[in-house]
């Protein structure tokens, strides 16, 4: 009975030992892995504190950062991923006017006086076209700078 007990005593120090011993990964170990996965994007960056990593930067889309999420979360030792990033907003490309007509209307009423002056919107800025002397385009700079339309390119030829 004394021998069964001791032996029973023994294996359960043995087994407490043995998973006391278990080595923890370190946050600098860590660290150094997770940074390792997040070089494939520039504009990522990561920092493990206390087994979690904590994801910040700018990602191209949903997908990509999921990924990197998915990449993080398969490093043995990281408990969790905070997710703190940003998806970059898409590029809008305007396709209307960007220049209000009620402007561009004003500033044709600006130049009427000079027929050989035209004016319409290019690329969506507003320009002005034609043959004028140096004098005509100058009163005609001044009367359009007056009406402070915002940009707009002087693309007439002066004689």
């Amino acid at each position: 009975m004394k021998k069964t007990l001791a032996m029973a005593a023994l294996a359960l120090a043995v087994s407490f030992g043995s998973t006391s011993c278990k080595k923890k990964v370190s946050d600098a170990e860590l660290q150094t892995q997770a940074t390792t996965v997040v070089t494939s994007t520039p504009t990522a960056s990561v920092e493990v504190k206390d087994g979690t990593a904590h994801l910040s930067g700018t990602f191209a889309d949903e997908a990509s950062r999921d990924s990197m999420i998915a990449s993080l979360k398969a490093i043995p030792g990281i408990k969790d991923v905070m997710d703190m990033s940003t998806i970059e907003a898409p590029v809008v490309v305007e396709t209307a006017s960007a220049v209000d007509p009620a402007v561009q209307q004003k500033v044709t009423d600006a130049v009427k006086d000079f027929p050989s002056v035209n004016v319409e919107v290019v690329n969506g800025e507003l320009t002005l076209t034609g043959n004028v002397s140096s004098a005509q385009a100058r009163q005609i700079k001044m009367s359009v700078d007056a009406l402070k339309p915002g940009k707009v390119n002087y693309n007439y030829t002066v004689k």
